[in-house]
């Protein structure tokens, strides 16, 4: 059984930011305080209308963290660009909509193989780990096999947002998916959504290497402090990958 490492997602600090402009509060600031409570990794997404996250955060992520940077994009040439020149640590390609208020539903990598193995071969060469954000579907983690990425991530909106037994079937799907990809040779991440109630189960999923959560906990932190969310969360994640009963509060 892998451990199980938890990366911060901090566009939501810039979006803060970025409602009132200046410098503060600080994305970068944000990704130190998380790596001091135990964050494993920090991931950032540049979105093409720079809606939070904005270049000179990349840079700045990169130049200083002294732990793995996951840059979110999607598989444009701009994007892909600007990762070649900044080289993180992985990228994790996901489908991008000028009109979304956050990403919806994982990419379609079965019907854009072409693109997304060029986008995968372009990324690797520079020493980027590519990984593909998709749904918990058979016929999508046969296509990141097929097109050279190493790793994916699970989207697990449905299952954050789904009540009773449509949680548990969502559930199943994500349990099912993430021992399909360890079973392809594919490293699997899950994340979108997750909080201090829905973490625990998605955490005990053993073949789960990696959990991306940012929304929730930079709204927490607005109470309690990013820290201190940050650790509860590390708490919650340990607590159910080794098997204890898990008490969100």
């Amino acid at each position: 059984m892998s451990p199980l490492r938890l990366g911060i997602n901090v566009d939501h600090v810039a979006t803060i930011r970025n409602a009132r402009g200046g410098t503060h509060p600080d994305p970068v600031r944000a990704a130190h305080t998380a790596v001091g409570a135990g964050a494993h990794g920090i991931t950032a997404h540049l979105r093409e209308d720079r809606r939070h996250i904005r270049d000179e955060d990349v840079a700045r992520l990169v130049d200083e963290l002294k732990v793995p940077l996951n840059l979110e994009m999607a598989a444009t040439a701009e994007m892909i660009g600007i990762a070649r020149r900044h080289r993180p640590h992985a990228v994790c390609l996901v489908p991008e909509r000028r009109e979304e208020v956050t990403t919806e539903g994982g990419l379609d990598v079965a019907g854009q193989r072409d693109r997304l193995r060029d986008a995968c071969q372009a990324l690797a060469e520079t020493g980027s780990r590519v990984s593909l954000f998709i749904e918990a579907d058979p016929v999508q983690l046969e296509a990141a096999v097929a097109v050279g990425a190493p790793v994916v991530e699970l989207h697990t909106g449905s299952y954050c947002s789904a009540r009773g037994p449509g949680q548990d079937r969502e559930f199943a799907r994500l349990a099912d998916a993430a021992a399909r990809a360890d079973r392809l040779g594919l490293e699997c991440h899950a994340g979108h959504g997750l909080d201090f109630e829905t973490v625990g189960r998605i955490a005990a999923i053993t073949t789960l290497s990696e959990l991306n959560i940012g929304h929730f906990l930079v709204g927490a932190a607005v109470f309690t402090g990013l820290a201190e969310v940050v650790g509860r969360m590390l708490l919650l994640m340990e607590a159910a990958r080794a098997g204890a009963p898990v008490t969100a509060r």
